[in-house]
């Protein structure tokens, strides 16, 4: 058996990979939009890269998570890390799009490894009752990392553009040298899970109604966050006409706006216990919010004061969500679960971006509209999924995954 305090250092040693991955991930998305307008390549291919990278994330999650319930997820995580380190690398040497696709994928495929299994072993390490807290502190560091790989990324994106990609791909693999050597899994959570791996595949697969429409708004959800994080990267360097540095300001803003609500806020509402139902407004308040922006006459100014609260909100959803789905997990298979959460969420990042592509070429603003679209029909998915979700368990009118764990039920996936 392991202890209480080394339960908690294991947990804040996986917490701090999401820092660094947070920085070191994010070097290369910065001055992508720029390297794609230098070497001359159409814009709608700047929707097709990242929809490849996410199609590879949609077919990864779910093996790696399998994989990851199976056997110990150390290996697994320092071998997908090392095979976006390829992918990276691979990406800029080459200027053919048939072969730039396909080293997107490669690089999404290897990184949904981490993506899947670190948010795995978080959940694993976490006390339940604890799970939201941690999960968004998970959030909060990537989001740290994430403004700091931004602000570092842009500010080289001044001075070179192929460069930052190798300098990502090598400290990436010292990322994973440092993952190698200090990830450790306790015994009880390390014992490996019997059977074949279709068996894994066929069992992860089945859910409940109510789950299914609850993935299919994740996706929805997803799209519209995808969109709006890569599009407003565009619009702000192309359209806007700013630098990488500025934008990386901009995003390290946004950065420790969600840090703070992660921190602060979102414990507050998970103790309230009410997770679906802040789930469901985020999607229609968030919708309003980028509709007012986006139409504004003062497009830096709005997205620096009321696009900030959008920002509250997605910080929000992120740890409610994922401690949702958590929940439906049998027999502790983390990996299993959220390689399935992984893939709906990874869909949205595919069909996004490639959808948007093609309306930012005709109409960088309609990008946003389709956006808020996707935000309402979320929010309708979710209603669904909430009385369905009262229909299968015969709870009261307000009852939320929180709740249900509260009163030691446990759902079937």
């Amino acid at each position: 058996m392991v202890g209480c305090d080394a339960m908690k250092k294991l947990l804040w040693i996986t917490l701090s990979y999401y820092f660094i991955q947070g920085i070191i991930h994010n070097l290369g998305h910065v001055v992508t939009p720029l390297y794609v307008e230098t070497n001359e390549i159409p814009r709608y291919m700047f929707g097709f890269f990242f929809s490849a990278m996410s199609l590879g994330l949609v077919v990864g999650a779910p093996i790696w998570g399998i994989l990851g319930d199976m056997k110990k997820k150390r290996l697994f995580v320092v071998i997908g890390l090392l095979g976006y380190s390829v992918g990276q690398v691979l990406f800029v040497s080459t200027t053919n799009l048939v072969l730039m696709t396909l080293f997107r994928f490669l690089a999404g495929f290897s990184v949904s490894a981490a993506v899947t299994l670190l948010l795995s072993h978080v959940i694993a390490l976490s006390p339940k009752l604890e799970r939201t807290k941690y999960l968004s502190m998970s959030a909060a560091l990537l989001a740290l990392g994430t403004t700091f790989g931004y602000l570092i990324g842009g500010v080289l994106g001044d001075y070179m553009l192929v460069e930052v990609f190798y300098i990502q791909a090598l400290v990436n693999g010292l990322y994973a040298l440092f993952v190698f050597v200090t990830m450790k899994e306790p015994i009880q959570r390390a014992i490996t899970q019997k059977g074949h791996f279709f068996a894994h595949v066929k069992e992860a697969t089945k859910m409940d109604a109510s789950l299914l429409m609850f993935l299919l708004a994740l996706t929805l959800a997803t799209m519209a966050a995808t969109n709006l994080t890569r599009y407003v990267d565009a619009y702000i360097t192309l359209d806007l006409g700013r630098s990488t540095s500025t934008l990386g300001v901009f995003v390290m803003a946004t950065g420790l706006v969600g840090i703070a609500t992660n921190i602060i806020i979102v414990p507050l509402i998970a103790k309230l216990r009410k997770d679906l139902w802040f789930m469901k407004w985020i999607q229609l308040i968030s919708a309003i919010i980028v509709f007012i922006v986006f139409r504004s006459q003062q497009v830096m100014l709005m997205l620096y004061t009321l696009y900030m609260g959008y920002i509250v909100l997605k910080s929000i959803f992120q740890p409610l969500e994922q401690n949702y789905i958590s929940l439906n997990a049998r027999d502790e298979k983390y990996g299993s679960i959220m390689g399935v959460r992984q893939t709906f969420f990874s869909i949205g990042m595919v069909l996004g971006p490639l959808m948007a592509g093609f309306i930012y070429d005709y109409n960088p603003i309609r990008v946003f509209d389709v956006s808020a679209l996707m935000f309402v029909l979320a929010f309708a998915l979710l209603i669904l999924s909430q009385n369905a979700l009262k229909k299968e368990h015969g709870k009261l009118e307000h009852l939320t995954p929180s709740r249900l764990e509260a009163s030691e039920y446990k759902a079937s996936p």
